[in-house]
């Protein structure tokens, strides 16, 4: 089964709320629709009147017809104790109530994301207008970071065509898209919340390897050392928190991921060529990364999926399909289960 099937099982059984803010667009549109009428949550779509019904005769669909909730963001009578939570959160910061409420109705990401912190919904998908930058000030503005993570992250989920050497066919790479040279602990803040997130949607051990052109001390540079204290950090971290998952590194892609290379790379070490969540040192090599497997080796990437936030918010790229949406909702609901 591929990993979506699983997911998508997983959302229909949860059937949460989850709300799409781009309205605007036709593609999130057509997906409220396909989500609803799959039965694999129930959506909210925010947008003006003028907005939907432009991205309804664009997609051919009538949000009405299937049973969808649309809220008009800039008039809704939720706009007041939005606003107040809004400023509740951001008045040390020097925001006034005045200012929370206009950022609240001028701005549908926000509106969106006070609502699942309110838990009037379960999470937020969007991405398909807004960019990531976008995505993460909203979400860290209105809802924050999981207890004992300081910085969010994201990660891909790679499914992959065929098994590894060691039988996985989803991977979790990470971070490929949001922090692009992360110190120390924020690698460790990227492991744990990629840990964690790997425990949700696969529901299998998390095998960590950070990875490096190194294994193992091969080679001898600071970028090495610091991939090193990531390693003893993220044990540490794990141990105190209780998290059940295998930390190893450095370790070369090969060592990693191919026993035979393993055996000769990575002697005594915890992952013997199966690991199934790669850390990578910094965005470039993680996105490039990513992108390689998924043109190269036929994989189907899910993401960027944020992570090591307080609830579930996910983007999109803004090349998006209809049907990519809907994947990303039903990562978004197992994220929350």
């Amino acid at each position: 089964m591929k990993i979506i099937d699983s997911l998508s099982s997983r959302a229909k059984a949860a059937f949460k709320t989850i709300v799409l803010p781009e309205g605007q667009d036709a593609r999130v549109v057509a997906a409220a629709v396909a989500a609803a009428k799959g039965g694999i949550c129930q959506p909210i779509v925010l947008g003006t009147p003028e907005e939907i019904a432009a991205a309804e005769a664009t997609a051919g669909v009538s949000l009405a017809e299937a049973g969808i909730k649309v809220i008009d963001y800039t008039t809704s009578d939720l706009l007041p104790q939005l606003a107040e939570l809004l400023y509740e959160r951001r008045k040390a910061k020097g925001m006034t109530a005045e200012e929370a409420l206009e950022v609240v109705k001028s701005k549908r990401l926000y509106f969106g994301n006070l609502m699942v912190a309110k838990d009037l919904a379960q999470g937020l998908v969007a991405g398909a207008v807004a960019s990531t930058g976008e995505m993460l000030v909203s979400s860290f503005h209105c809802i924050g970071t999981a207890k004992g993570i300081k910085k969010a992250s994201s990660n891909f989920v790679m499914d992959l065509q065929g098994p590894t050497v060691s039988g996985d066919t989803t991977l979790l790479f990470a971070d490929c898209a949001v922090n692009p040279f992360p110190t120390v602990e924020e690698l460790v803040d990227i492991a744990q919340a990629t840990a964690m997130s790997f425990k949700q949607l696969v529901g299998k051990q998390p095998r960590l390897a950070f990875l490096s052109y190194s294994s193992k001390g091969s080679a001898k540079h600071e970028l090495v050392d610091k991939l090193q204290q990531a390693v003893t950090m993220t044990r540490e971290r794990f141990a105190e928190i209780g998290l059940d998952a295998v930390v190893d590194g450095e370790l070369q892609g090969d060592a990693a991921l191919v026993p035979s290379v393993a055996a000769s790379k990575n002697r005594g070490g915890v992952v013997q060529g199966d690991a199934n969540v790669l850390i990578f040192p910094d965005i470039q090599s993680g996105n490039i990364a990513y992108k390689l497997v998924e043109r190269l080796a036929g994989a189907i990437a899910y993401g960027p999926i944020l992570q090591g936030l307080a609830k579930p918010v996910n983007d999109l790229s803004r090349g998006c399909t209809a049907d990519d949406i809907v994947g990303v909702i039903c990562i978004t609901i197992c994220q929350g289960l």
